[in-house]
């Protein structure tokens, strides 16, 4: 899967700090059991990761070296929530995302 340099600034912020990336992990783990199928998380996910991204911009630097003169550039976090629901939840039978690791479905 490719992302976009947005998405790709993001990732690497997400992946260097482990408070944020164990915050992300929980969070998408909670959205793949919470949401009824796997389009329904990736749109609830990309909805929180552009308000995280806005909110993040006004102390990371190396997020807010991506606008211009104040203004985030429109990136699509698509492909970073499908990516995170892959790389942190483990696909049921039927291919769509199910319950983390060592928990049990409800359905």
């Amino acid at each position: 899967m490719s992302l976009n340099r947005g998405e790709q600034v993001l990732c690497d912020y997400v992946e260097n700090h482990p408070e944020e990336k164990s915050f992300w992990v929980d969070r998408v783990r909670r959205a793949a059991a919470q949401q009824p199928d796997r389009a329904a998380a990736t749109a609830w996910l990309v909805e929180e990761l552009q308000h995280y991204h806005a909110e993040r911009l006004a102390m990371v630097p190396t997020l807010a070296a991506r606008t211009t003169g104040g203004v985030l550039p429109r990136t699509s976090l698509m492909n970073l929530a499908e990516y995170w629901l892959r790389l942190w939840v483990a696909p049921d039978r039927r291919g769509r995302p199910g319950p983390p690791r060592g928990e049990v479905s409800s359905r």
